[in-house]
């Protein structure tokens, strides 16, 4: 279905005649308006939900109005602001821009303007929405795309996500597994439960154990109170166990003990804990050829995988590229206020044909880099991005399982970036750790390393 991205708008006025023009500018453009009559109501507002753009009237006071504008920068420098006040107020549009705002408009404002501004910071093309949720007014999640192997992904999602049967989400890093798991809770009769995550691949499991099953007080040094673990706090609803393949097996022990029986001990208790919780796990490894190398415990890889979902990798639905680049263009063309109205067709045909090793996440950087480096209103590639496609003698990547092709979307991030390991981190979406960490085990594994490439398996300094 295409659909609008999902857009809020907040305005701050009293003058019923700015909000209505305000409004019906909104309306026409398919982005939702909300009022705040003043700066106290505008306050609870903007802690209450993500907004794409506030609208400010300097009419409940030009002082206030200038303390709200840096309040709302000093918590959301990128979000666009801007101020509306008397045209013979020099002063006050010289303080509206010193404090952050994107553009100073006089009054009365021609609706033209209005609608021209607006879509200048607001973009928002069509775009096919595989899935899409809100709360009131708030957009809580949108899936872009309208191939076939994604649709069927989230098929099998909807239809498992009304049992309690545990789900499996498997893919290259950057596919969406996230999304596709609170997409399963968003459409279970949990929905209105907690929805939990946590990273297994980013703590110690020292730290990991503590995260999930929580702590009594004095159970180890700085543990100064009780704190529930992230079991305890899901009760009720959903916990995702990100990249459950990176946790040791001693863990992996306790958590088959605790999914079973469904309730554990705080660390430094001895109170057993009950708890009501459906288990969503995800891996960027095939997690099933680990189990029989022993490398996974198989009764623990049985038991998370109730169902099994696949998240296709983003080459294997090229259906979607366009869909998520002009996605990508609503998101990010107001950070650098350009109107888009068309995307290069070399860009297209470069998209197409890239193999993309970063998956959706590296379409991301593409597209906000072309935003950032290039002018006018047609988008296209920047010089200097290259979107090499791999070596000839590379392996096929459908030959290859999940761990090896991880591997070689770092190796191709690492070659990308010449070797600096943050920047290619930051293409791949992981932490620096988490690069480092992977980078480590492939030399402890004694993995084949493609020439060239030693560099990047050293300890960092």
């Amino acid at each position: 279905m295409a659909d609008k991205v999902c857009q809020n708008v907040l305005i701050v006025s009293s003058d019923a005649e700015l909000r209505r023009a305000a409004l019906a500018a909104l309306a026409r453009l398919g982005v939702r308006g909300t009022v705040a009559v003043d700066a106290g109501a505008a306050r609870e507002k903007l802690d209450a939900q993500p907004w794409e753009m506030v609208l400010v009237d300097a009419d409940f006071g030009a002082g206030a109005a200038v303390t709200l504008v840096q309040s709302i920068k000093a918590d959301a420098p990128e979000l666009p602001v801007v101020v509306f006040g008397p045209a013979d107020a020099p002063r006050l549009a010289l303080l509206a821009g010193r404090a952050g705002c994107e553009e100073f408009v006089a009054k009365p404002v021609a609706p033209d303007a209005l609608a021209g501004l607006l879509e200048t910071l607001l973009p928002n093309h069509d775009v096919p929405l595989a899935a899409a949720a809100e709360e009131g007014s708030r957009c809580v999640y949108q899936i872009a795309g309208r191939s076939r192997e994604l649709l069927e992904v989230l098929e099998v999602a909807r239809k498992v996500a009304r049992t309690s049967m545990p789900v499996l989400i498997t893919g290259e890093s950057g596919t969406g597994k996230e999304l596709v798991s609170y997409y399963l809770h968003r459409n279970s009769a949990r929905r209105q439960g907690p929805y939990v995550r946590v990273n297994c691949a980013a703590l110690s499991e020292s730290l990991l154990e503590s995260e999930l099953f929580g702590h009594e007080r004095g159970a180890f040094t700085g543990a100064c109170s009780q704190r529930k673990g992230r079991f305890e706090r899901a009760h009720g609803g959903t916990l995702l166990l990100d990249e459950i393949s990176e946790t040791t097996p001693r863990l992996q022990a306790e958590l088959l003990r605790v999914l079973e029986q469904q309730d554990f001990e705080r660390v430094g208790g001895s109170e057993s804990v009950k708890v009501n919780v459906r288990v969503v796990c995800t891996s960027n490894r095939d997690l099933a050829s680990a189990a029989r190398r022993g490398t996974f415990r198989a009764d623990l890889y049985y038991r998370i995988s109730g169902l099994h979902l696949v998240v296709p990798p983003l080459r294997q639905r090229r259906e979607d590229i366009e869909v998520l680049g002009w996605h990508f263009v609503n998101t990010y063309a107001r950070e650098v206020r350009r109107r888009i109205e068309r995307i290069d067709p070399d860009m297209l045909d470069a998209l197409s044909r890239h193999t993309w090793p970063g998956n959706v996440r590296e379409l991301r950087n593409v597209v906000r880099t072309a935003l950032v480096l290039g002018e006018g209103p047609t988008l296209s590639l920047a010089r200097g991005q290259d979107l090499a496609a791999p070596a000839p003698d590379a392996p096929r990547a459908d030959d290859l399982s999940l761990q090896e092709l991880e591997r070689q979307a770092i190796y191709e991030a690492l070659r990308r970036t010449k070797s600096h390991q943050a920047k290619a981190a930051r293409l791949l979406g992981i932490t620096d750790r988490t690069l480092r960490e992977k980078l480590r085990r492939y030399r402890q594994q004694g993995r084949p390393e493609p020439a060239g490439e030693n560099r990047w398996l050293m300890d960092p300094a």
